[in-house]
């Protein structure tokens, strides 16, 4: 019976291992993958990496003429967009990684 428990420690402890790489490996994809954010009208684009860093903001002229109060909630509405294509397309990798797994739906999410 001990030498079942043991086997059974290892067998964890070797998918414990799996997961760890994999995330890891999803994490260094998502760092190099980019996200575009736009707001009404697309005369912001904002853009993220896959973990949210910010990589850069592009205004339009028409968005200048805009006014600093406008320019500012545009930006925003911008930066909002592409932050919830981040996260989504992460929760999306970490359930692709989880499902991989063979672990239920939603686990996934706990990977990060």
């Amino acid at each position: 019976m001990l030498g079942n428990m043991q086997n059974l420690f290892e067998t964890v402890k070797k998918a414990q291992m799996v997961v760890q790489v994999e995330a890891v490996r999803v994490q260094k994809e998502l760092a190099v993958a980019e996200f575009d954010g736009y707001c009404e009208g697309e005369l912001i684009k904002v853009t993220l990496s896959g973990n949210q860093q910010p990589v850069r903001t592009e205004i339009t002229e028409a968005a200048m003429e805009l006014g600093p109060e406008k320019l500012s909630l545009l930006i925003t509405e911008a930066y909002k967009d592409a932050h919830q294509k981040s996260v989504q397309a992460m929760k999306g990798r970490m359930n692709d990684l989880a499902k991989s797994l063979g672990m239920p739906p939603g686990l996934g999410e706990g990977l990060k």
